[in-house]
């Protein structure tokens, strides 16, 4: 096991008590004892719980020492480091694991395509030296202090997904981070029910800027709403802007690109140099968020060339756009899982690409849709605008689940109305019972609507 922290290095970074023991050294930091490895740190976050209540579980299942602030929690199990608050340690730990690593940092946030490109960033990296990432969407006020403080000292890069909910949760992340990138996928109105317009959406967006280490780069996507006020947050803060897009103006510019069924082709030119590749997903969102990928390479001295190679290999993630063909009793179907989250623009580019996929012969296009949450006053405006895109690219029907998902229903035109339910759960015999063999299966919504029920049963079938 190679050692990530020491007792004394822990001890000294976040300024704790070591106690039961002052020679234990720890190969990863965990904050859940369902995933801890033997050998880990165990910080004993309090969040929805109480992580004390789960020492004695960590101790059986390896953890080589624990991070908490109650120090009799600790009696008879085993060496602990005690602060005041543990968040706040796990911070500085997080900190301090910055400091020591000469990694280039990236920061990645937007609202629309964070964790993707968050990924594909992090494959084309490793094609240049070894490469540190934010696992699963550990984007929160408590997810970049855990990604940073486990980051390995000899890291050459480090990418870190920062989101947001509220104003004024970006600020702390990149202020933690300090990156020597900042990018940002787009604008869209993901929780503006929260920040009340796409103004505000963007404000925030733009804070990752003021993180930026002296002569950091700014990676702005020209095409988003709101383009200009990202501009002036990179300017305010003294970044080298790098602008990606379609337009002429742009220093990471898409000249073209192409969607196939199971990979797409793009071209373009990426600070002067004119580059082609072939990226291993298909969807019109990655025209934009490999461009903005390749840019953050360029601008983090890392081969350009062998990230392109590398984006030839990327997969879809869990929940967002993995395609699968199920093999039921009528016949077999393609499955397509979107439904980690949704916002009108996500769900306008999975419909694009659901509306490039052809059918087998006999088969559909079909769109099982959920709710979006978060968006405000116009939410019914929202989603019954999902109608024409959905008619445009030639969606055959769509069943929709949800209450505001009822708003959808009643703008489509009657022959393309698959069904409507309530919520989730009550969809799934009316889609179940609506599919034959040879139909292509879009399922999408946000997280909360439970659309994962809904994949889960048509991959029983």
């Amino acid at each position: 096991m190679s050692h990530l922290w020491t007792a004394a290095e822990a001890a000294r970074a976040t300024g704790g008590r070591l106690i039961n023991g002052e020679q234990w050294s720890a190969g990863g930091v965990s904050i859940d004892t369902r995933s801890l490895e033997p050998g880990d740190l165990f910080v004993a976050l309090k969040d929805a719980r109480d992580g004390h209540d789960f020492l004695a579980q960590a101790f059986v299942s390896g953890a080589g020492a624990a991070l908490i602030s109650d120090a009799s929690k600790a009696e008879g199990l085993g060496p602990a480091l005690v602060v005041p608050d543990v968040l706040e340690g796990l911070r500085k730990l997080g900190e301090a694991a910055r400091e020591r690593c000469a990694a280039k940092r990236i920061g990645v946030t937007g609202s629309v395509g964070k964790t993707s490109t968050k990924e594909a960033l992090a494959m084309c990296l490793a094609a240049s030296g070894a490469t540190h990432r934010s696992i699963k969407s550990y984007n929160n006020h408590w997810g970049v202090p855990l990604t940073l403080s486990r980051m390995p000292r000899e890291s050459a890069f480090a990418v870190f997904e920062m989101g947001m909910n509220h104003r004024g949760e970006i600020l702390p992340l990149t202020q933690q981070v300090k990156p020597h990138a900042a990018l940002i996928t787009t604008i869209a109105p993901a929780h503006i029910e929260n920040l009340g317009s796409l103004e505000a959406i963007a404000d925030e967006k733009g804070d990752i800027y003021v993180g930026l280490e002296p002569g950091g780069a700014a990676l702005v996507p020209a095409d988003a709403p709101c383009a200009a006020r990202l501009i002036a947050a990179a300017e305010r803060n003294g970044a080298n802007l790098v602008r990606f897009g379609r337009g002429p103006e742009c220093e990471a510019r898409l000249l073209s690109f192409e969607m196939h069924a199971d990979h797409s082709i793009a071209e373009a030119e990426i600070l002067g140099r004119a580059i082609r590749y072939k990226i291993g997903v298909e969807g019109a969102h990655w025209a934009l968020n490999s461009l903005a990928a390749l840019a953050a390479v360029d601008v983090a001295g890392a081969d350009v060339e062998a990230a392109a190679h590398a984006l030839e290999h990327l997969r879809a993630i869990d929940g967002r756009g993995v395609a699968e063909t199920v093999e039921a009793g009528f016949g077999a179907f393609l499955l397509v899982d979107d439904s980690y989250n949704a916002n009108p623009t996500s769900m306008a580019a999975a419909i694009s690409t659901l509306g490039a996929r052809a059918p087998a012969p006999g088969g559909r296009r079909i769109a099982a849709l959920g709710d979006m949450l978060e968006l405000g006053a116009n939410e019914r405006a929202y989603h019954a605008g999902l109608a024409e895109p959905l008619t445009q690219v030639g969606i055959d029907l769509v069943f929709a689940a949800g209450p505001r998902m009822a708003a959808l229903n009643e703008a489509l035109p009657p022959e393309r109305r698959g069904g409507y339910a309530e919520n989730a759960e009550a969809l799934i015999p009316i889609i179940a019972s609506a599919l034959r063999a040879g139909d292509i299966v879009l399922v999408k919504g946000s997280n909360s609507s439970r659309m994962s029920k809904v994949v889960a049963a048509l991959k029983a079938l």
